[in-house]
């Protein structure tokens, strides 16, 4: 069921970056509509894309992310000498 919410979410990740090419395309880019409309799909798409992710780091796949470099373990500090 997840995997299903998964590829749903990449597929509709996408379809707003296909209506952005199309706005590219008609050359309608620069027209106030066509930048607000740009706008919006590419928060619809960010939407979908951070729903991804989180969906992705939840599972482990990006366990390589997380690499911590472990420190030399420290010797305790040595008792001074009286005297």
């Amino acid at each position: 069921m997840l995997l299903v919410m998964l590829l749903l979410s990449i597929l509709l990740a996408l379809i707003p970056l296909v209506g952005i090419a199309w706005i590219v395309i008609t050359r309608s880019l620069t027209s106030v509509d066509g930048l607000f409309m740009s706008l919006i799909l590419l928060t619809l798409s960010g939407i979908f894309l951070l729903n991804v992710f989180f969906e992705i780091h939840a599972r482990g796949w990006l366990a390589f992310l997380h690499k911590t470099k472990t420190a030399p373990a420290k010797e305790p500090p040595r008792a001074k000498a009286a005297g």
